[in-house]
C-alpha cells in the first residue's frame, strides 16, 4: 500500500479504539481467553509481540478462531520478522525502532507498518519517505507529554501512539493530546492477571481504559 493509505489504515484502526494492549504470550493456552477477555471489555484491537517464541501463532490463531478482531504485530525487528508477522496475518506491524530496512519494507506491505521513535531524527527519516503515525517508544522515558507537545511544533501532521511505561494514572494525559492517535500498554492486562487466569479482572480494566474519562 501507498503510505498515503498506510495512513489512512491506522487511522482507521486507531478510530475505534484509541486503547491499544501489548500483549506478549508466554502460554498457549492463554491466547483464545485473553482475547475474549479484552473483546468482552471492549477492546478488539491488540498487538501480539514478537517477544516469545508463542506470538507468532498467536497471531495465527486469533486470525483464524477470533476473525472479528483487528491483530497486529509487535516487536518486529527486521525483515524476516516482518514477513513472518505478514505470514502468520498479522493487520499491522509496530517496531519499536526505525531501520532503513523496516521503513522501506514497510513502503510495499500489504498492512500498514507504525514505525518506533525516539528522536526527532528518527521522526525526519520516515517522514522523508512519507510516513506521518509513528510509534513513540519509550514514551515515558523519551520526555513523555512534554516530548509530544514539543514534536507537535515542528512536526504538523505527525501523530503518535505512546507506549512504555503508560498506566490507568497517566494514559488519559496522553489522550489528551491532539497529536496522539491511540496509546499502547499492559495495564489492562497485566501479567499477574494473564498468569492467574483471571479474566474478569482483565474485562473489568478494559471496560474502565475504554470508558470516557
Amino acid at each position: 500500500m501507498s503510505l498515503v493509505e498506510n495512513t489512512l489504515a491506522l487511522d482507521t484502526i486507531f478510530s475505534r479504539l484509541r486503547v491499544l494492549p501489548v500483549i506478549s504470550i508466554r502460554r498457549e493456552s492463554d491466547v483464545l481467553p485473553l482475547a475474549d477477555a479484552l473483546a468482552d471489555g471492549g477492546i478488539t484491537t491488540l498487538e501480539i509481540t514478537l517477544r516469545t517464541p508463542l506470538g507468532l501463532p498467536a497471531i495465527a490463531t486469533l486470525r483464524r478462531e477470533r476473525p472479528e478482531l483487528c491483530v497486529g504485530a509487535g516487536t518486529v525487528l527486521d525483515g524476516r520478522q516482518f514477513q513472518l508477522a505478514l505470514d502468520a496475518g498479522a493487520q499491522f506491524v509496530v517496531t519499536p525502532g526505525c531501520t532503513d530496512e523496516l521503513l522501506t519494507l514497510g513502503l510495499d506491505s500489504p498492512v500498514p507498518l507504525l514505525p518506533g521513535i525516539a528522536t526527532a531524527s528518527e521522526i525526519m527519516m520516515g517522514y522523508r519517505l512519507g510516513y506521518r503515525r509513528f510509534k513513540l517508544f519509550p514514551a515515558e522515558v523519551c520526555g513523555g507529554v512534554n516530548a509530544l507537545r514539543s514534536f507537535s511544533g515542528p512536526f504538523h501532521g505527525i501523530r503518535f501512539c505512546p507506549t512504555g511505561g503508560i498506566a490507568s494514572e497517566n494514559v488519559d494525559a496522553y489522550l489528551a493530546l491532539d497529536n496522539v492517535m491511540a496509546v499502547g500498554g499492559t495495564w489492562m492486562a497485566p501479567h499477574a492477571l494473564i498468569e492467574a487466569g483471571d479474566w474478569g479482572a482483565i474485562t473489568r480494566l478494559s471496560r474502565e481504559s475504554v470508558a470516557p474519562a
